[in-house]
């Protein structure tokens, strides 16, 4: 076990009058020795502190006192501080093993560790679970949870999972609920393997065995060109269209039974099966927004003008690998500073999203939105500076385009374009946003004008890096990076000034509503 590495002190903090600096190694927390940030911040929510110190190769103590709950005023290094909890899962649909080859090693390790759920909505199989996990859950009230269900058929879980402890390991989903911990639930939907018949089983017995999960999300699976599963293919439209149907269908059942709908499915379904979305409502407080479940509806309201607070998608796809903020009940971001993540690995969740992140990157309800800054231009010095009025590019994957399209179509905005990023850096059915890359865009804007203004949003960059490793520095023409919400880019194409000119008064809704 490692012990966490303070990375910046906020000053004036009760850390910096302390004393502690950046460098400083934590090696224990009124005398304990901290496996992660949850139980950092349990201990640290004290008025007294004692830190027992390492700088320099030498050991020293340090006294803080503070307001009981107020935050130390530091930013560590590390989420989870001891080993991270891999996953001994061998799916065929896992997006780990599809990725190129020449990536950092960072983003091969899979994760299947009940923190990461915690921490960042990671969805775990829970074929890792003990009775210590679920005691620590509910003493520390470590909710909600993130777990990918998949199948609640025995033999097909444990075919898909590729684990014998597929079988049983859902008997921890069941104490979880019975203890009152929020659950969300997810089902990445594999052509010819969990669909048709083992589907309809699996969403009935989700309404039979687990009526207390607060949602299920169903999301078809990525296949990238490195895919070497011969099952794993992506849907046609005629799945998709079946997928979406008896979604709806058993969605209906438990709006009767329940009162709520409970079954959701991704937008990417939608997309593909050519199907309107469903009404706004529908999505019953857009719990599973991170897993691209109602994000069309929710950018929809955000760029009208509907709301002026975003619901808000986690900049940077494997977000946690390089240091993104660990948001939940017991590590929120504060002000000025963050308790950070590992580069140690990626969630086990593989499902995609419309124009987000993928399915592993849920938004804890806990956590503040993340807000809709001014866009910041980014990149090297170049030549030619576009200004405020110069033509627009925003750039999206395939599928961010199928939504943005008849969004913007209507406003008449003759000086704003959709640049569409072919994904050939991952191939197969990759159209999310949240994966484009560096080198994909370098071929994209290579041949764009240099004075046009190109709004790149923040969802496919993590710590200013992309996937492939490179920066917005190395793209060929500046870029603004925005937040990747209907809000941050009705301000980046400043719309609301456009209205109050006189245009595009009472906007109606721009997406055809579903059932």
């Amino acid at each position: 076990m490692s012990a966490p590495v303070v990375v910046a002190v906020i000053p004036d903090s009760p850390a910096d009058l302390a004393g502690l600096v950046v460098g400083d190694e934590l090696v224990s927390v009124n005398g304990q020795a901290i496996r992660d940030v949850i139980q950092w911040r349990v201990l640290t929510d004290e008025p007294e502190v004692h830190l027992e110190v390492a700088r320099g190769g030498l050991e020293t103590e340090i006294e803080l006192t503070k307001a009981a709950g107020a935050p130390l005023g530091i930013e560590v290094d590390a989420a989870v501080f001891d080993r991270v909890r891999t996953c001994d899962n061998h799916c065929e649909f896992c997006f780990i093993h599809q990725l190129p080859p020449g990536m950092r090693r960072s983003l091969s390790l899979r994760d299947d560790d009940y923190r990461l759920s915690f921490l960042y909505g990671n969805f775990t199989t829970l074929t890792r679970f003990t009775e210590a996990d679920l005691e620590r859950v509910i003493t520390e009230g470590l909710s909600p949870l993130y777990v990918s269900i998949h199948a609640t058929d025995p033999h097909a879980r444990t075919e898909m999972l590729r684990n014998p402890r597929g079988a049983t390991s859902l008997r921890w989903l069941r104490a979880l609920l019975d203890a009152g911990v929020e659950v969300h639930g997810q089902i990445v939907v594999c052509p010819g393997v969990n669909d048709g018949e083992i589907l309809e089983d699996t969403l009935a017995g989700v309404l039979e065995e687990y009526p207390q999960l607060a949602d299920v999300a169903l999301v078809p699976l990525g296949v990238s060109k490195y895919n070497k599963e011969a099952r794993m293919r992506p849907h046609t439209i005629a799945e998709a269209r079946a997928v979406v149907s008896s979604a709806e269908r058993w969605a209906e059942v438990a709006r009767t039974v329940l009162g709520r709908r409970m079954i959701h499915v991704a937008d990417e379904y939608y997309l593909l099966a050519g199907l309107p979305f469903p009404s706004p409502d529908a999505y019953e407080g857009f719990g599973m927004h991170e897993g691209g479940i109602g994000m069309a509806r929710a950018f929809e309201a955000e760029l009208v003008g509907a709301t002026d607070e975003a619901i808000g998608v986690q900049p940077g796809f494997f977000s946690w690998v390089d240091g993104a903020p660990a948001t939940g009940y017991r590590a929120p971001r504060w002000e000025g500073g963050a308790a950070s993540a590992d580069d140690g690995g990626a969630g086990s969740g593989c499902g995609t999203a419309a124009f987000g992140s993928q399915a592993n990157e849920a938004r804890a309800p806990e956590a503040r939105p993340v807000p809709s800054e001014t866009p910041v231009a980014l990149g090297a010095s170049r030549p030619t500076r576009p200004n405020v009025s110069s033509p627009v590019g925003v750039l999206t994957g395939p599928l961010g385009a199928q939504v943005l399209e008849p969004l913007l179509a209507p406003l008449g905005l003759n000086d704003v374009r959709l640049l569409v990023v072919e994904n050939r850096f991952f191939g197969g059915n990759v159209g999310v946003t949240g994966l484009m890359v560096g080198e994909d865009l370098i071929r994209t804007l290579s041949d764009e004008p240099a004075d046009h203004r190109y709004l790149l949003p923040d969802v496919c960059l993590s710590q200013g890096r992309f996937l492939d490793g490179l920066t917005v520095e190395d793209l060929p023409r500046q870029v603004e990076v925005v937040a990747t919400d209907g809000v941050a880019l009705r301000r980046a194409l400043h719309l609301d000034e456009r209205r109050l000119a006189g245009r595009h008064q009472n906007q109606p809704e721009l997406i055809e509503s579903g059932q």
